[in-house]
């Protein structure tokens, strides 16, 4: 895979999570119920998309073309 293409996926699947935690949409999880593990739907809403951003991130860290290149002193 190439860089750009790399950077493009990277970015385009950041953005999302982050959209989905800021205001427009965060209306569409911005409720008081129901409960989910104790938690109001709102709190776990933005729980929720951290831990799936920090998937994101582990698996792009996995297809990185530059995590396997040797760093030049």
């Amino acid at each position: 895979m190439s860089k750009q293409k790399f950077a493009k996926i990277y970015s385009l699947s950041l953005l999302v999570p982050f959209l989905l935690m800021i205001y427009p949409l965060f209306s569409f999880g911005n409720r008081e119920t129901p409960f989910i593990l104790g938690l109001p739907f709102s709190v776990f809403w933005v729980i929720f998309w951290i831990i799936i951003t920090f998937i994101i991130v582990l698996l792009l860290y996995r297809i990185d073309p530059d995590k396997d290149e040797k760093e030049v002193n």
